[in-house]
């Protein structure tokens, strides 16, 4: 499995990551294992979760499916979105907090990457900054990174961090895909500059460009566009559904899957480190290695960034 360094920092993560959003809310501890176990076995070493993701049985599930193999991987974790239970935010106060409960629920001493899950406009980010900063001295934390950032507060923090002579975010997790490229113009450019690794959430659209969905057709039972209807209604667009039977029409020509060039497209992007997709079953993960090792030629690239161009 590739290797590639987060952003500008010495933290090396594999090519395919695995999104842990599954774990704990659609499916259980023993088919986690499954997953993670497979994941294991062809070599990937990024583990990416949050405190959010099932109110802490995401972290929990992890922990105990990776046991005494968390010391091969990197486990990236999240804070600041709403809790059932410990509230919210970036303050000194709510992160002390939150990373005990995280380290407690993933059985570990330390959180390779630890992220702010979203702005708090609460908070200065120079405090949040320094929090941060003081859980990596403890040993606590070894890299920092942010996600859903505007460009605006990723360059305030980026600036921040450098006059407070503290570590800054090595990498912005982002909504990124085919579909979704609102963040070529605006900010991608200052995380670039800034040397921040981008890490996609959502590389698949929610799971449209996996192949698996068809115009004016029932869709899959049990599928992520079948039971949440935002997703839905996003994504499965008149317009949308053309560039899907478009791509599929081009994947076919060139013996590929929608799913080789919509991963394929992300892992030939330099600035990403690693593609993060999620899996509920261990056949997943294979599917996703083969897709993001694809290696597409520079044809095929250009070809998808004409079907599929940055927003005006």
């Amino acid at each position: 499995m590739e290797q590639r360094n987060v952003g500008r920092s010495g933290l090396r993560v594999s090519l395919l990551g695995m999104g842990c959003n599954n774990f704990g809310q659609w499916i259980d501890l023993d088919a986690t294992r499954r997953v993670v176990h497979r994941a294991l076995d062809l070599g990937v070493t990024l583990f990416d979760t949050a405190d959010v993701y099932g109110q802490g049985a995401s972290e929990e599930q992890l922990g105990l499916a990776l046991g005494d193999r968390r010391k091969d991987v990197v486990i990236a974790s999240k804070f600041g979105m709403a809790m059932e239970k410990g509230g919210k935010g970036a303050s000194r106060q709510y992160i002390m907090s939150a990373v005990e409960a995280s380290l407690a629920r993933l059985k570990t001493d330390w959180i390779d990457l630890y992220q702010l899950h979203q702005h708090d406009p609460a908070t200065p980010i120079e405090e949040t900054l320094r929090a941060l900063q003081d859980l990596i001295a403890q040993g606590k934390v070894r890299y920092i990174g942010c996600s859903n950032l505007s460009a605006p507060q990723l360059v305030e923090a980026c600036r921040t961090a450098e006059a407070a002579g503290v570590t800054g975010f090595v990498s912005g997790q982002e909504e990124y895909s085919l579909l979704v490229r609102d963040i070529d113009r605006a900010l991608l450019p200052p995380m670039q500059d800034n040397g921040l690794g981008l890490l996609p959430y959502r590389p698949l659209a929610s799971g449209y460009l996996t192949g698996k969905y068809k115009r004016n057709e029932p869709m899959p039972a049990g599928a992520r566009l079948a039971t949440v209807k935002r997703f839905a209604d996003r994504f499965a667009t008149p317009e949308n559904w053309d560039k899907l039977e478009r791509l599929e029409a081009f994947a076919a020509a060139r013996g590929r899957t929608v799913l080789d060039l919509a991963f394929g497209w992300l892992a030939a992007k330099p600035f990403i480190p690693s593609v993060i997709a999620g899996a509920t079953r261990p056949e997943q993960v294979d599917q996703n290695l083969k897709a993001v090792t694809c290696n597409l030629s520079a044809d095929e690239i250009s070809h998808l960034e004409a079907l599929f161009p940055s927003p005006a």
